[in-house]
């Protein structure tokens, strides 16, 4: 009987950890994640035009541990962003990563590159959620047809290549 008693509890055990394994690493966006995703808010935005939905912090633009931002290419500006409100409004070329360096020092060219039809990836210093110190983040870009948005999300990933990414956005 007390036998059966220690295997449960070990069993039991070993199914809470095999789950919290599980549910951990299902936190993490992954790149391909972020290119499906970003390619419904740019359909959704273009359809809509309601940039409302891409400033709630609970809204279906945050999942997991990432979320869509909107930048405003016809007037160089941060339109939309969920967990950083006072960014909205903002000049694209004033927005500093940690270290003081603009995150897109030329959004001209980033604006550009996104109206490609496969958009664009860029990488840049970004504090993760709760910590001061910037970690490499790559965003994916992609314009919102028939408007001046670009949608854009990202991942912190300190290994995948910019030339990796694209092949990725590339492929339908």
């Amino acid at each position: 009987m007390k036998s059966s008693k220690i295997f449960a509890g070990v069993t039991v055990a070993l199914l809470n950890v095999a789950l919290c394994t599980v549910a951990v690493g299902q936190d993490h966006a992954t790149a391909q994640d972020v290119v499906a995703k970003v390619r419904d808010a740019a359909s959704t935005l273009a359809k809509t035009g309601d940039l409302a939905q891409f400033n709630q912090k609970q809204g279906p633009w945050v999942w997991k541990d990432t979320y869509i931002f909107v930048l405003n290419c016809d007037k160089m500006t941060q339109a939309a962003h969920p967990l950083r409100p006072d960014l909205v409004g903002t000049e694209i070329s004033s927005i500093k990563d940690p270290k003081g360096n603009a995150i897109f020092p030329n959004p001209k060219e980033v604006c550009e590159a996104a109206r490609k039809p496969s958009g664009t990836w860029g990488e840049y210093l970004w504090a993760k959620p709760g910590e001061k110190e910037g970690s490499r983040k790559v965003s994916y870009l992609l314009s919102a047809k028939g408007t001046p948005y670009v949608v854009a999300a990202g991942v912190y990933d300190d290994k995948v290549s910019i030339a990796e990414l694209s092949k990725l956005s590339s492929a339908k």
